[in-house]
Formats: C-alpha cells, sequence, structure tokens
C-alpha cells in the first residue's frame, strides 16, 4: 500500500512505497529572502524531519536532485552540501538551473531515501 504524509490538495510531502521514501522539492519558506547558506540549512533540516518521520536519515539517501536558480552559486553549495551530507555515503545527485516559483528561493531540494 502506498503511504501519504503531510498531505494537501497539491501534493504529499513524503510518499513511501516498497520501503522507499520519495520527498516533495523542499524549499526555504522561512528563508526566502535569505541568503544561500541559510536556505540551504533550513531545507537540510527539513530533509531530515521528513525522513525521521520514515525512520530514515540522511545516510539513507539515495538520489539527490537540486535546482539552483544561480549557476555562480554551485561551488557555495557544494560546500554546504558536503558539511551536511559527509563524504562517506553521498547519494547519486544531479543539480540544475532553474527558475523557481517562489521569489526569493534560490534552491530547491528533493530527494529518495531507502528505509531501512
Amino acid at each position: 500500500m502506498i503511504e501519504r504524509i503531510s498531505s494537501n490538495d497539491l501534493m504529499s510531502q513524503v510518499t513511501v512505497w516498497n520501503n522507499t521514501a520519495y520527498l516533495s522539492g523542499q524549499v526555504a519558506l522561512d528563508n526566502r529572502e535569505g541568503d544561500l547558506a541559510a536556505q540551504a540549512r533550513e531545507i537540510f533540516s527539513r530533509i531530515e524531519s521528513l525522513l525521521a518521520e520514515v525512520g530514515a536519515g540522511k545516510s539513507n539517501l539515495l538520489a539527490a536532485t537540486i535546482w539552483l536558480t544561480d549557476v555562480a552559486d554551485f561551488p557555495a553549495f557544494n560546500d554546504l552540501w558536503r558539511a551536511w551530507i559527509g563524504t562517506d555515503a553521498p547519494p547519486a545527485r544531479a543539480t540544475v538551473r532553474a527558475d523557481l516559483m517562489l521569489p526569493g528561493l534560490r534552491l530547491e531540494i528533493q530527494v529518495v531515501a531507502a528505509i531501512p
């Protein structure tokens, strides 16, 4: 059975199927005008909280997709990512430049994780 967590009429924050958690794209709603580091920290925290709801953690990440609004942020984001994810078990990852839907957002991150 598919489990949906924190759903509304548009989406679920997490969809679980077959011991795999699919998170919706996470953005910094509380720091929309914040700098890249502030937005990244908020998103990382949101991801950790959602993963915890299904009994997983960042070490269980299988894949990540990152959207940056400015390619110049790529090196700084990589430093923030390394500090958060560590280097022992990084997930598969894609990073692209994109315009995001809400003003002030600098990045969005979507992840998929195994549930142990």
